[in-house]
C-alpha cells in the first residue's frame, strides 16, 4: 500500500509543480514540491525493496531538484554534482542487470551519441562562460546512461528504460539550451520549463517502471 501511496503522491506533486511552480520563481514552496516529486518515488521504490542503486539514484536526482531550485552559482554547481552521480548510479544500475549485454547497442547509436555529446560540449564551451568546466564534464555522463540504457533488451519491464534515458538527455537539453543558448528574450522560454519538466519526470517515472513491481 505505501509504495502505491508514495507514487500516486509523487505525480500529485510533479503535476502540481508543472501546472503551477516550473515557470515561477525561486520560492520554498516551489523547492519543497519539485525535490518531493522525486524523492517520493524514492520512498516508494524503497518501501517495494526494489533496487537500492536505483532508491540512490532518485536520491541523487531529488537532491539535484533541491540545489538546482535554488539561486546561485554554488547551488547550481552542487546541483550539477548531485545529478551526475544520478546519472553514474543509473548506469551502474542498467550495466548490473543480468540481461545487459553490450552486444546489443548498434553502432550507429553510438555514433549519434558521440557527435549529440561533441556538438553540445563545443556550444557549450562557447557558451557557459565560468561555469563551462562542469557543464562540459556532465554532457560525457549523461551520454554514459544513454549508451547503458541501449545495453538492456528490448523486452520485458526493462525496454522502458531506454525510452526513459532518452527523454532524460532531452529534458537535460533543452535545460542546457534555455540556460546558455537562448537569448533572454527568446520566445520559446515560454515552453521550455514545461517540456524540460516533463520529460524529466517521465524519464524518472520510466525508470521506477522498469526496475520495480510496485
Amino acid at each position: 500500500m505505501l509504495p502505491e501511496f508514495a507514487a500516486s503522491l509523487a505525480a500529485v506533486c510533479a503535476a502540481i509543480y508543472l501546472i503551477w511552480f516550473c515557470y515561477r520563481p525561486s520560492s520554498l514552496l516551489k523547492t519543497g514540491v519539485k525535490t518531493a516529486s522525486v524523492l517520493l518515488l524514492a520512498v516508494a521504490v524503497g518501501a517495494a525493496n526494489a533496487p537500492v542503486i536505483l532508491i540512490v539514484a532518485l536520491i541523487l536526482c531529488a537532491a539535484g531538484d533541491f540545489f538546482l531550485s535554488l539561486d546561485g552559482e554554488r547551488s547550481f554547481l552542487t546541483g550539477v554534482a548531485a545529478f551526475a552521480a544520478g546519472h553514474i548510479a543509473y548506469i551502474a544500475l542498467f550495466l548490473s542487470q543480468p540481461a545487459s549485454e553490450v552486444a546489443h547497442v548498434p553502432v550507429f547509436a553510438i555514433a549519434i551519441l558521440i557527435v549529440f555529446a561533441a556538438a553540445m560540449m563545443v556550444l557549450l564551451y562557447r557558451h557557459a562562460g565560468a561555469l563551462r568546466v562542469a557543464v562540459l564534464g556532465y554532457v560525457p555522463v549523461i551520454a554514459g546512461m544513454g549508451l547503458a540504457a541501449m545495453t538492456l533488451p528490448a523486452m520485458g519491464p526493462l525496454w522502458l528504460a531506454l525510452p526513459a534515458a532518452i527523454l532524460f538527455m532531452a529534458s537535460d537539453t533543452v535545460l542546457a539550451t534555455e540556460l546558455f543558448l537562448l537569448r533572454p528574450d527568446h520566445s520559446l522560454r515560454k515552453i521550455t520549463p514545461f517540456v524540460i519538466w516533463a520529460f524529466y519526470w517521465a524519464a524518472q517515472l520510466g525508470f521506477l517502471l522498469a526496475f520495480a513491481s510496485l
